[in-house]
């Protein structure tokens, strides 16, 4: 017997999210049943993450306890087959008893993707945020720099989500542009619900002068009313996770 960790990519437009729920198709069971199919039973599989509806992931890890002995170089592949277009398994190996997907983590990087133009690419509907207005990378880079730090990060959560401690790192919060594409990336020990997307539509909003605290006077209001709006999720890819 043997612990695999696994590390996937998943286009999540078709899914409700990674975890599992009654109704509704998620990564996580898709992901099971292929693992089924591989090793003959049904064995559970943990996540890093548990990723909202529709969000994405480029690198996102989840660990299989005690499985039968399975070449791990071949794993992937063997996963592959019984995957969806939409998920595949990009690397395995083998890991310690000790080894946690979720607990294990250090911390995670996000990426969000924003089409900046003002004509739609039909490519990315799914898979990117447009967003018409030039976006100045430099200027949202240095407002953004009041993130980086331990903060109480109550007034980027979204309301209601039942969490005592909002404290979170953040270690960086870049802007890079390729072209006509944008992307906000974001790391840190650890994310509230929606903490990302609610972070990219408050620098969005700051940029476009729609709201005109710093970002600093909102980490200390603690007040979810004071922050921009929570961009869709589509634009979102799990992009990282530190062990």
């Amino acid at each position: 017997m043997a612990n695999y960790a696994l590390t996937l990519c998943f286009k999540g437009t078709a899914y409700c999210g990674w975890q599992v729920q009654n109704n509704a198709r998620s990564v996580q069971s898709v992901v099971q049943d292929a693992v089924e199919m591989v090793f003959g039973a049904r064995y559970g599989v943990t996540g890093c993450s548990r990723t909202d509806s529709g969000v994405h992931a480029n690198e996102f890890v989840c660990h299989i306890k005690n499985a039968p002995a399975f070449d791990a170089e071949k794993l992937p592949l063997a996963l592959n087959a019984h995957l969806p277009y939409d998920i595949a398994v990009k690397a395995a190996r083998v890991v310690a008893d000790g080894f946690h997907a979720r607990y294990s983590a250090k911390g995670k990087e996000y990426v969000y993707l924003i089409w900046n133009s003002r004509v739609r690419n039909p490519f990315y509907i799914d898979t990117a945020l447009q967003y018409p207005k030039r976006i100045d990378c430099e200027k949202a880079e240095a407002l953004a720099q009041d993130f980086v730090g331990r903060h109480d990060f109550t007034s980027f959560m979204a309301a209601n989500s039942g969490i005592e401690d909002a404290v979170r790192e953040v270690w960086y919060f870049k802007c890079e542009r390729d072209g006509d594409f944008v992307r906000f990336i974001v790391a840190a020990n650890g994310f509230l619900y929606n903490m990302v997307r609610i972070m990219c539509g408050t620098v969005l909003q700051r940029l476009s002068g729609r709201i005109q605290e710093p970002i600093s006077a909102i980490i200390e209001a603690k007040d979810r009313s004071k922050a921009g709006p929570t961009l869709p999720a589509h634009g979102l890819y799990l992009n990282k996770v530190f062990y």
